[in-house]
């Protein structure tokens, strides 16, 4: 099974959140999860703000050897817009479905803006874990 993760993955992760850590580290530990680079920078930003810019680069530093991350090609931007589109959620979101869809992966969130029953991408609620 192919897996993307979000930010909102990643930062639950990274916060040692009870239902999302565990679930998190046994995928770091098993395979390479996919993320996009726009919600890798939604991580480093996030992090930025909270611990300092040379704190969140040392993280994403470390994120980078576990994770396979992808900077979007016109395609995956082009599919971001168009769930953008159809949804209402933030374009970063947008990113981590569209390439969940374009890779036939598994998409690992706790968003509520993703988690859409008739959406094209699957999606895994790990606030349900």
């Amino acid at each position: 099974m192919s897996v993307v993760l979000d930010s909102w993955a990643v930062l639950r992760y990274l916060e040692d959140d009870p239902s999302t850590a565990g679930p998190v580290a046994d995928l770091l530990a098993a395979q390479r999860p996919l993320m996009s680079w726009v919600n890798l920078g939604e991580v480093f930003y996030v992090l930025k703000r909270r611990v300092g810019e040379a704190e969140a680069a040392r993280t994403v530093r470390d994120l980078r050897g576990v994770l396979d991350a992808r900077l979007p090609d016109e395609r995956i931007v082009m599919d971001a817009a168009r769930i953008k589109a159809d949804h209402p959620m933030a374009f970063a979101d947008a990113f981590g479905a569209a390439l969940a869809t374009s890779t036939g992966s598994t998409l690992w969130t706790g968003d509520p803006e993703l988690l859409i029953d008739d959406a094209a991408w699957r999606w895994r609620d790990l606030r349900r874990v």
